[in-house]
């Protein structure tokens, strides 16, 4: 049976050929013109003669669109990237001999082959990148390049090495601000507006992959506004300007030398860069590391449900008229949606006037006001007119559970295999009946048709532990299927205790990789 690829490429083959015939039979290279076409071309040669110059020196004339050189960009912003270096002390696996303890086979097994003092701490070391946004040494890059780093490094372009400090992360949108003092002002980037970056705009990639120290990749922006379902926030530009591991948290410019994003993670079922980066737009950046450096810390509006799409048929069945908006699926008790009177199977469409499409926009419009912020929610309910609700935002807090927000935020691994995670302490309170003591992170959602689902997790699984590391809560357990993900692993095993009994459930990972 002939393979339909081949089928297509030798008929696109083909086609080409085709293609060249017709333009080279018209130059006179592939073959001789007939004599009695020879005769029809020395009759109309005059009439054609003119037109065919006229063309001639219209495409002569037309102008030349040259592609633009980088040189003079890179020359004035690379003083200011960084490579970052970041130790965090991982606890040795404890050594077991195989021999009863104390034994003479135990003691010369220990002699030739172990370590008789115990264990030791040893440091792993995390490669990433960074650049300056002013002259006192404040430095922005990914919160997953120091996350739980012992100390970090930075080495500037003028080759010093220097200490950094933390000032503060951000998990929900992967950031981080650091600080060093160099003692002389340092050149520095500036944010720019990423809101003007347009698909097919060029950009400028720099930074330190796989450890090379400051390389240089050109390529354009590809679309706005991608969602990669690593929280609820993902507001992506996309490009193919190659990044690969160790890029992360390095800057993309705009042709005017400003930075439009943070170089964040990449789509591969590799590894490598095959075209397709995400980059976290320099307008959320700005209001991030704002509040980082007065702060340490983000605070976001909070307002208390947990929502979903509106698809064709649910709209049907609530008698909408469009499939927008975001399903009220939840309601947290004393939340300020809950106190403001919304219920389950409201569909906010608006947030102060500003439209609603689905899940991602609420949680992120919500998520970008002030606690403590009032607002005005239009809402719809069945077949009704649309209301307006006015409601006054809570904080949201690191601790609270999952399941009263939008599914996928932090304590969700929704974006890498399709599940929504809720505390133990909330999914009691919400009547899950559990054994005394039970330590893990509750399966609040499972995104139909996700790797979760297809592995056959179901809400109210408990998540014990991820491969042989015991997870106490929804954040534990969420770093910890990050991690069990990397590293080129496609599968993370999960143990689970359902209706009593525990088991192990293998999940496949998703392919959306940290930069």
């Amino acid at each position: 049976m002939s393979n339909p690829t081949n089928r297509r490429r030798s008929a696109a083959f083909a086609a080409f050929l085709l293609a060249g015939t017709a333009l080279g039979g018209g130059a006179g290279w592939l073959a001789a013109p007939t004599h009695a076409e020879a005769q029809v071309q020395t009759q109309g040669g005059q009439a054609q003669g003119s037109q065919v110059q006229q063309n001639a020196s219209a495409q002569l004339s037309a102008p030349q669109v040259a592609l633009p050189g980088f040189g003079d960009l890179v020359a004035r912003v690379k003083p200011a990237v960084v490579t970052i270096t970041a130790t965090e002390r991982v606890e040795a696996e404890p050594f077991r001999s195989p021999f009863p303890e104390g034994s003479p086979q135990d003691r010369m097994f220990r002699r030739y082959f172990g370590a008789p003092e115990g264990s030791r701490p040893q440091a792993a070391q995390a490669l990433g990148s960074g650049f300056i946004i002013d002259a006192g040494g404040d430095i922005v890059t990914n919160n997953h390049v120091v996350d739980g780093a012992s100390s970090v490094k930075v080495t500037l372009d003028d080759g010093r090495e220097l200490s950094a400090k933390v000032v503060g992360r951000d998990p929900r949108t992967d950031l981080a601000l650091l600080k060093v003092e160099a003692g002389d002002k340092l050149p520095f980037l500036n944010l720019g507006n990423s809101d003007k970056a347009r698909p097919g705009d060029w950009v400028v990639a720099l930074g330190n992959p796989y450890g090379l120290g400051g390389t240089v990749t050109a390529g354009i922006v590809s679309a706005r506004g991608r969602d990669i379902h690593s929280g609820p926030y993902d507001d992506f530009l996309q490009i193919d300007a190659p990044i690969n591991r160790g890029n992360s948290g390095g800057p993309l410019f705009g042709l005017d030398g400003s930075v439009i994003g943070v170089n964040t993670a990449i789509f591969s079922p590799s590894g490598g860069s095959i075209g397709i980066g995400f980059a976290i737009p320099s307008n959320l950046v700005k209001t991030v590391v704002t509040q980082l450096k007065e702060s340490g810390h983000v605070e976001r509006g909070f307002l208390g449900v947990t929502t979903q799409p509106v698809d064709a048929t649910m709209a049907e069945a609530l008698n909408l008229k469009n499939a927008d908006g975001a399903l009220v699926a939840q309601v947290q008790p004393n939340s300020p949606a809950a106190e403001a009177g919304i219920k389950a199977g409201d569909v906010v469409t608006a947030v102060g006037g500003t439209r609603v499409s689905g899940p991602r926009d609420l949680a992120r419009l919500i998520a970008s006001m002030a606690p403590g912020t009032s607002t005005e929610l239009t809402t719809r309910r069945g077949g009704g007119d649309q209301k307006q609700v006015e409601v006054k935002l809570a904080t949201l807090q690191d601790g609270k559970a999952k399941a009263g927000q939008q599914a996928g935020d932090e304590g969700s691994e929704r974006g890498r295999i399709g599940i929504g995670l809720a505390s133990v302490e909330e999914a009691g309170r919400a009547g899950l009946d559990l054994p005394q003591g039970t330590e893990g992170a509750v399966v609040a959602q499972v995104r139909p048709g996700s790797p979760a689902a297809e592995a056959g997790l179901q809400t109210g699984d408990v998540i014990l532990g991820v491969g042989d590391r015991a997870v106490k809560g929804p954040e534990q357990a969420a770093s910890a299927i990050r991690e069990a993900g990397s590293g080129g692993k496609g599968a993370v095993a999960l143990r689970v205790l359902r209706d009593g009994q525990q088991i192990f459930v293998a999940v496949r990972a998703g392919q959306a990789n940290k930069g």
